[in-house]
């Protein structure tokens, strides 16, 4: 999963409980708790949703992979949208707690799993319609709750520390291992309850989860030393045109969204045509920006940071891939039985948080060592890495199709090198970028640029989806007739992604001492 530290500014004023644990604040471990609680439901569905779309209602491999894309799409994109109404109305302890109760009521409302898809004698599918579109209604809740949520959050661990705090970095590394525990345990517990049980109850325990989340935020609202309130409580407290103070009506708004979204997740064509017209309009204002707002040197770190935020595009679109075909990979084509019983194809996903929590210190101890001897790589050549690295996961699965036993299956080994290489290229690309975000962007619209980086992440999504069709196999009720046909889909789209991966990479190295002499120092 994404490394989604983000460093927030300090904030001037007294705090209401300065207790620490640890020498850190004690509101650090409450936000702790209830984001390693999100990010549980989040991932925890996360894991079984092309499962259930295609093993319980019966999607095809292309409509699965298109609502997951749809759907990852909105997640990121809202958080622009979320960030923007706390820091001007609502404050961030508000926007907090409407996007876990959002949430709460999304992953407990797709628990509801309806009757399951049949066939007819003609061969017709039949589903529950009104089951599938709570599971799209829900689904419109939990895009609207991360929306709220997940950008909010993580700007109160930085509203903690004052400006200058050293302890800043460590606070948000703790914060960070809660992501990764969360993500790491949802893809276990989860994964298995759904598969193994019923969807209901996978989904069901992402809800549970996150509702322990919201018990745990506002029960420890003392220890956020008052840094998360509205910065003008009179104007949330003032009527709106509509008759009610604008907190109430941004909620009402915020429902409207839901419903919005609703309709959005079921439309692969309009969220596309909505993200293009968004990113032109985002490169139109920025080619202004840079040619009439910039000095020589802003204009040159500008101009960098817009094409390293392009080729994340190519990382995520090719590690994203973990949601939907190295998902129905590892279910389809994978060996899971072991001696101590079967590996659900979802539980493999959980190797993704495992890897970072187990190396990310590695990762950070290898950049400083480097940087005292001189020899630290540009954030251009650690993105060239990155997306290297991430090809060259797809050519680990490649080999493991190419080596397939007589029954056509891959040995588990090889998915789990594919996870190792994916997340040492996560650890190159995702922290690195948030840090060049804030380091080369013009002052002024450095959030601007943090809504870029989110939107080109959000583009990325959706072009994961698009190119997980690649691989798109014929199924009856979810089950692949031919095993030999579905390794030559998968061999087909890995040989693609890896070979993308390697020449993407390639070229950003080569461009990488022309960006680098544009950054004007910036490390």
């Amino acid at each position: 999963m994404k490394v989604e530290e983000q460093h927030a500014q300090g904030s001037k004023g007294e705090g209401i409980d300065k207790k620490t644990i640890f020498g850190h604040p004690v509101g650090l471990y409450i936000l702790f708790l209830t984001e390693m609680w999100e990010r549980f439901s989040f991932y925890g569905m996360k894991a079984l949703l092309i499962f259930y779309l295609t093993k319980y209602h019966f999607f095809s491999d292309t409509e699965g992979n298109h609502i997951v894309g749809n759907y990852a799409a909105l997640v990121y994109a809202l958080p622009i949208l979320g960030g923007a109404l706390a820091d001007r109305f609502l404050g961030f302890r508000k926007a907090v707690t409407f996007g876990a109760v959002l949430l709460v009521l999304g992953h407990l409302g797709m628990a509801f799993e309806g009757f399951q898809a049949y066939y007819t004698d003609g061969g017709t599918a039949v589903r529950d319609e009104f089951a599938i579109q709570c599971f799209y209604f829900s689904m419109g809740l939990i895009i609207m709750g991360v929306g709220f949520l997940k950008p909010n959050i993580s700007t109160i661990v930085g509203e903690l520390y004052e400006q200058g705090d050293s302890r800043r970095d460590s606070g948000f590394t703790i914060f960070y291992m809660g992501i990764n525990l969360g993500g790491f345990i949802a893809t276990l517990l989860c994964g298995w309850l759904g598969e193994t049980y019923g969807w209901r109850y996978g989904f069901g325990a992402a809800g549970i989860g996150m509702l322990f989340g919201l018990i745990v935020f506002i029960s420890g609202q003392k220890y956020l030393m008052g840094k998360a309130e509205p910065k003008q409580p009179q104007l949330l407290r003032s009527r709106s045109i509509l008759g009610i103070s604008n907190e109430w009506l941004i909620y009402l708004l915020s429902f409207g969204g839901v419903f919005v979204c609703w309709q959005l997740v079921q439309n692969h064509v309009v969220v596309g045509s909505l993200l293009t017209i968004t990113s032109i309009l985002v490169v139109l204002y920025l080619i202004w920006f840079i040619a009439t707002e910039c000095t020589p040197k802003e204009r040159g770190q500008m101009i960098v940071l817009i094409v390293l935020t392009l080729f994340t595009v190519v990382f995520w679109a090719l590690f994203e891939q973990a949601y939907t075909s190295m998902n129905l990979f590892a279910d389809r084509v994978v060996d899971r039985m072991t001696p101590y019983g079967e590996i659900k194809a979802s539980q493999f996903l959980s190797l993704n948080s495992l890897f970072i929590i187990l190396f990310a210190p590695v990762f950070a101890w290898i950049w400083i060592r480097l940087a005292k001897k001189n020899m630290e790589p540009s954030t251009p050549v650690k993105f060239a890495i990155g997306i290297i690295l991430a090809g060259v996961g797809f050519g680990a699965l490649v080999i493991g199709i190419q080596n397939a036993n007589e029954l056509g299956k891959v040995a588990p080994f090889w998915l789990a090198l594919a996870y190792f290489f994916h997340t040492s290229g996560e650890l190159s690309v995702s922290p690195v970028g948030l840090s060049a975000v804030t380091k080369l962007s013009v002052p002024k619209i450095v959030g601007f640029m943090m809504g870029v980086w989110f939107l080109a992440t959000a583009s990325s999504e959706y072009i994961a989806s698009i190119l997980a069709n690649i691989a798109h196999v014929d199924t009856e009720g979810g089950i692949v007739a031919d095993t030999k046909v579905a390794l030559g889909a998968y061999s087909e789209l890995y040989s693609f992604l890896l070979y993308a991966g390697i020449i993407t990479g390639t070229v950003l190295l080569v461009l990488s001492p022309l960006l680098r002499k544009y950054m004007y120092g910036v490390k």
